[in-house]
């Protein structure tokens, strides 16, 4: 019996001992996360409305969208504004001004009138005077809210004009996540832990193949994440809203070609036609892929889909998908080539451009789609859209804005490039 007891002590102490030791080993086991937040600032819409105009030329870092329309560029700053580049010398662009619209991300001219989004809503400007941009009309509720993700609601009664960094370390047990966190007002958009142990008559401007907006004849285009939007712009400084048509989820890209418009999503193409209905776009096709990013461009025949990876969209497949039209009705895929991450890509007549990303800018000959063949690969940083018409390719990349003269194919050459500041 006294052994009995002996054990059962022993047993005790043993099963005693471990919990403070484990209690010990886990009070000295701290860890560090250090936190990248963003925090909203604010002005109200009577600000922010009063500042659409033409501002003083700033510093380009966040470039989006791009359109061109005769001597010159107007690039998106990504939830800031508009640059208006003068380009009337290829050689030497100039960045003249700077039209402050918060919260736009996309862009579409036709003549002297250019639409854009601001959050909800559609802003007309007439740019007779690149100089001097005015407002002609603000259209409220054109577009859906803006989602942050992470519990964060902007303040509706006001607009988020700019965001502050911020980064923030804290010292935590090794066993607690660092996902999980959250700053009231604010929103994370990056994380990182260290332990001690994301064609009408008047002239249209020419938009790269990322473009959710799209201009024909009397109508605009637009695409939000589910719904084709279509606006009568017959009155081009007073545009009116006309239809709104169900498309998929995860819309992304329009492209208009003659009496249809292609539509990427990240679960295929759809084709709609506009012919005898503009005002109230019908469905006249579609090709369904694999799930990811893609923009799409077309020509009589074909439809070219760039499908890239390492996005929201979730997507694993990096290529070019050549799509055969087949009378619209049965559009089937003809081709697929590998690349390392393609993104915007552009066609003039027989030469195919795709910005592929990290590895630059390629040029191919597509006389015969079934066999494309490289004629130049142009190194460049992280390669986003291009436009190429009239034997010129305006560029954006990660660290400019390039121009290049491919009249001689043989001997692409560098017109010109405007720094982006990143």
């Amino acid at each position: 019996m006294n052994k009995f007891f002996f054990l059962l002590y022993s047993i005790v102490i043993i099963v005693v001992f471990s919990f403070l030791l484990s209690g010990c080993v886990k009070d000295t086991c701290r860890g560090s996360h250090t936190y990248t937040y963003y925090m909203p600032l604010y002005k109200t819409w009577a600000e922010i409305r009063a500042n659409i105009k033409s501002n003083a030329p700033t510093e380009i870092k966040s470039p989006g969208k791009i359109v061109v329309l005769g001597n010159y560029i107007f690039l998106n700053e990504i939830n800031k504004g508009i640059h208006v580049i003068d380009n009337t010398y290829p050689i030497s662009p100039k960045n003249i001004s700077f039209i402050d619209i918060p919260g736009n991300v996309d862009l579409a001219i036709k003549g002297n009138t250019l639409y854009a989004d601001l959050y909800t809503e559609l802003v007309t400007l007439d740019i007779s005077n690149p100089l001097n941009v005015i407002k002609t009309k603000i259209t409220d509720g054109a577009f859906g809210n803006r989602f942050y993700g992470l519990g964060f609601t902007s303040d509706s009664n006001k607009i988020i004009y700019d965001w502050i960094k911020h980064d923030t370390t804290i010292i935590e047990d090794c066993n607690t996540s660092p996902v999980n966190y959250n700053y009231p007002g604010g929103v994370f958009l990056a994380a990182a832990g260290t332990a001690s142990n994301n064609n009408s008559a008047t002239p249209v401007g020419i938009s790269g193949s990322m473009a959710r907006f799209a201009l024909v004849n009397n109508y605009l285009y637009t695409v939000d994440d589910t719904y084709l939007n279509v606006f009568n712009v017959s009155n081009t400084n007073d545009p009116s809203f006309s239809s709104k048509v169900q498309i998929d989820w995860h819309v992304e890209t329009i492209y208009p070609f003659k009496n249809n418009l292609f539509i990427g999503s990240n679960n295929g193409m759809y084709i709609y036609n506009i012919q005898s209905s503009p005002g109230n776009p019908v469905k006249a096709g579609q090709f369904i892929h694999a799930r990811a990013c893609d923009p799409v461009i077309a020509d009589d025949n074909f439809a070219y889909i760039t499908l890239h990876s390492g996005t929201t969209c979730l997507g694993f497949n990096n290529q070019l998908d050549v799509v055969s039209l087949n009378n619209l009705t049965d559009a089937s895929l003809a081709k697929t080539y590998s690349f390392t991450s393609p993104h915007g890509l552009s066609k003039d007549g027989k030469l195919l451009f795709i910005c592929d990303g990290t590895d630059g800018l390629k040029v191919y000959d597509a006389s015969d789609v079934l066999n494309l063949k490289l004629i130049k690969h142009i190194a460049l940083t992280e390669t986003y859209d291009v436009i190429a018409y009239n034997s010129r390719a305006i560029v954006v990349a990660k660290d400019g804005l390039y121009q290049f003269d491919y009249s001689n194919i043989n001997n692409i050459k560098l017109l010109s490039k405007i720094n982006i500041t990143n």
